[in-house]
């Protein structure tokens, strides 16, 4: 068994495209038209292009606001990304202006830092423990 797919919830599908390929560096693997106005869209590591998928899923459900809310409140990140060097991703993101809401840290064998996506959540960047 293995992870193919897991989900963010986003308020805006297109901005969310933006944010997780023209700023994070992910690739687009699906956009599929679903209904009206939703799409099935879907984003990968550049260096997995045939690894775990992230659906950029729209927030429609009434549920979701109030569960990322209180997450964003508690500041809670949704999901967590590794990346080969904290402090560098930090610099580079923070220089696209890209808000955080912990700087880089260190917590023993990984470093961590955590970022607003801009489309409801609160997402952490970590190094893989050694």
């Amino acid at each position: 068994m293995k992870i193919h797919l897991t989900s963010v919830f986003v308020d805006d599908q297109a901005k969310a495209e933006h944010f997780y390929t023209e700023i994070l560096g992910f690739v687009k693997k699906h956009d599929v038209p679903v209904g009206e106005k939703d799409r099935w869209l879907t984003v990968v590591s550049p260096d997995e292009p045939g690894g775990t998928e992230l659906l950029l899923e729209p927030a429609g459900h009434p549920a979701v606001k109030t569960y990322r809310d209180s997450l964003v409140q508690d500041g809670i990140p949704l999901a967590q990304f590794v990346v080969d060097d904290v402090r560098a991703e930090y610099d580079r993101l923070s220089k696209l202006g890209v808000r955080f809401t912990q700087e880089p840290l260190d917590m023993g064998p990984v470093t961590t830092a955590v970022l607003d996506d801009t489309c409801g959540n609160l997402i952490q960047i970590a190094t893989e423990p050694q």
